[in-house]
C-alpha cells in the first residue's frame, strides 16, 4: 500500500491543529510548532501513525471482522459514510444512542422493528390501513432508518471502531472500550491520543482533512478484504484441484 506524501497531507490541511489556549499537553510528541497562536502537528508523526492504523486495519478486515465508522459532526458525516459502505462496514453518523455497543441486544430489537415496517411497507401487508396510519407508520422507519441504517446489516458487535474527533465521540469511545474493542481514532491538538489505542494526529475539522485520513484507513481495509478473499479462492481452487485428483486415481 502506498504511502501518503507529506505534501498530500499539507495540501489537505492536515496539519492545522487548535488554538494553543485550547491544546491537551499530551499531544505535545506530535505537535512541530507553533504558529499565529495555533498548533502545527508534525505531519511525519502523523504519517507514522497513519501506517501503524492502517496496517491494524487491514489486519482486522483480513480476518474477516467488522470495523465499526463514527462521525456524528456535519463535516464528517458524508464522507465516512461513503467511505464505510465502499467497504460494507458498519457506520454511525447522525447520532450516537447512548448503550447502541453496551446494549446491543436492545439496538438489534429497534433494528428488527425497522426492518418489519420497511418489510409491511414493501409487501403489501399494510394495503388494508388507512392513508394517515401508513404515513406515521413511514414516518417511524425513516426516522429509525437515519439513525440505525449504517448498522442494520451489523448482527454482533464489532472487533474495533474508528472514530473522527474522539472528544466529540466520546460516548461511543467509553462504550468501546468498556467492551475492549480496538479503538482507532482522528486526534486534534485539543484531545488525549491515549484515549485510543490507534490515534493518528491530524486535522479533525476541515472537511479535506477528514478525507484523505478517512479514505487512505478505508483502502487498507479493502486491501486487507481483497486479500481475505483471494485466500479463499484459492483454498477453494486448492480443494477442488485435490478432489479432481482423487477422483482421476479412483
Amino acid at each position: 500500500m502506498r504511502t501518503l506524501d507529506n505534501k498530500e497531507l499539507l495540501d489537505a490541511g492536515v496539519h492545522f491543529g487548535h488554538l494553543r489556549k485550547k491544546w491537551n499537553p499530551k499531544m505535545r510528541p506530535f505537535i512541530y510548532m507553533e504558529r499565529k497562536g495555533i498548533h502545527i502537528i508534525d505531519l511525519n508523526k502523523t504519517n507514522e501513525k497513519l501506517q501503524e492504523s492502517a496496517a491494524a486495519m487491514k489486519s482486522i478486515a483480513k480476518s474477516g471482522k467488522k470495523i465499526l465508522f463514527v462521525a456524528t459532526k456535519k463535516q464528517a458525516k458524508e464522507i465516512v459514510a461513503n467511505a464505510a459502505r465502499r467497504v460494507k462496514m458498519p457506520y454511525v453518523t447522525e447520532r450516537w444512542l447512548g448503550g447502541m455497543l453496551t446494549n446491543f441486544a436492545t439496538i438489534r430489537k429497534s433494528v428488527k422493528k425497522m426492518q418489519s415496517i420497511e418489510k409491511m411497507l414493501n409487501d403489501g401487508t399494510l394495503s388494508n390501513v388507512t392513508k394517515k396510519e401508513r404515513l406515521v407508520l413511514t414516518r417511524e422507519k425513516d426516522k429509525m432508518e437515519k439513525v440505525l441504517g449504517g448498522i442494520a446489516q451489523l448482527n454482533r458487535i464489532p472487533a474495533a471502531i474508528f472514530l473522527v474527533d474522539i472528544s466529540h465521540e466520546h460516548i461511543a469511545l467509553a462504550e468501546s472500550k468498556k467492551l475492549r474493542m480496538n479503538t482507532f481514532g482522528i486526534v486534534d491538538t485539543n484531545s488525549d491520543p491515549n484515549a485510543v489505542d490507534f490515534a493518528v494526529p491530524a486535522n479533525d475539522d476541515a472537511s479535506k482533512s477528514i478525507e484523505i485520513i478517512t479514505n487512505y484507513l478505508t483502502d487498507a481495509i479493502e486491501e486487507g478484504l481483497n486479500e481475505r478473499k483471494k485466500e479463499k479462492d484459492d483454498n477453494a481452487a486448492a480443494r477442488e484441484a485435490k478432489k479432481q485428483a482423487a477422483e482421476e486415481k479412483a
